[in-house]
């Protein structure tokens, strides 16, 4: 009998699955953390996190899962400390592989808004605005994490925060981002992945139990669907390693 499981473990478990060994990976907050630790302890010890705190190669602490990284425990046995602006760098030099972050809004190119929603000189709410966003999702491969609601993926975000394939096709190169984009986005309902030519948003996979029309009646805009798989749900090894890295459910309630 397949175990229970809450959608912020799917989310992180099935983002996990996306990581390599070898490659080095800029990683948000939330479960883009939990998600590339989880992938490092389970099938990629030569994985790299980065955070935008300046930390190259932390090892974070099972238990003790930092709530930002910019604090000091996203620095523990790490093999450099450096100053943001030099980890930024980083990004510019190709060194990073993967950018790996969430938001509160995506469009059907993969642009991400995480500054304000609504109307910009009186907005309804405000959010934490781009911090490294911006600099990661222009410089590298992103995988995106979040929850797939109505309310979050949109026909156009209120703010290109951090930038996907602006308005498809060529665009993206044209506005100056030749190289990058968006890789995946993961919710707790499917896998999602870009057209090779329009660069629009397209349903590769769902969830066990889940029916393309409830990705569709969760989706602000009309979404294209591909040939469609099904997810292997999280298996006990994966959520009990999972759990063991963040018992008090700091991130996966």
């Amino acid at each position: 009998m397949t175990e229970r499981y809450t959608a912020s473990e799917l989310l992180a478990v099935m983002s996990a699955r996306l990581l390599s060994d070898g490659q080095v990976v800029f990683a948000g907050v939330g479960v883009p953390l939990l998600a590339a630790t989880l992938a490092q302890r389970l099938h990629g010890p030569g994985l790299t996190i980065l955070f935008e705190g300046g930390v190259i190669g932390p090892f974070v602490v099972p238990g003790e899962l930092p709530p930002s990284t910019n604090e000091q425990r996203c620095t523990r046995r790490a093999n450099m400390v450096l100053p943001i602006t030099d980890v930024l760098l980083l990004l510019q030099r190709g060194y990073v592989d993967i950018g790996f972050m969430g938001g509160a809004q995506i469009d059907r190119y993969g642009n991400l808004n995480s500054s304000y929603i609504g109307d910009p000189a009186n907005p309804k709410i405000r959010l934490p605005g781009t911090g490294g966003g911006n600099d990661i999702s222009s410089l590298t491969q992103m995988i995106v994490t979040m929850r797939h609601e109505k309310r979050r993926f949109v026909e156009r975000v209120d703010f290109i925060t951090s930038p996907g394939f602006i308005e498809g096709g060529t665009s993206r190169a044209e506005s100056g981002l030749p190289t990058g984009g968006m890789f995946k986005v993961v919710t707790d309902l499917a896998i999602l992945g870009f057209t090779e030519t329009g660069r629009e948003m397209v349903v590769e996979a769902l969830h066990t139990g889940v029916s393309i029309d409830q990705v569709r009646d969760n989706t602000g805009f009309e979404i294209q669907v591909g040939e469609l798989e099904t997810t292997e749900p999280p298996s006990a090894r994966e959520l009990a390693v999972l759990r063991e890295l963040d018992p008090d459910r700091l991130y996966i309630a």
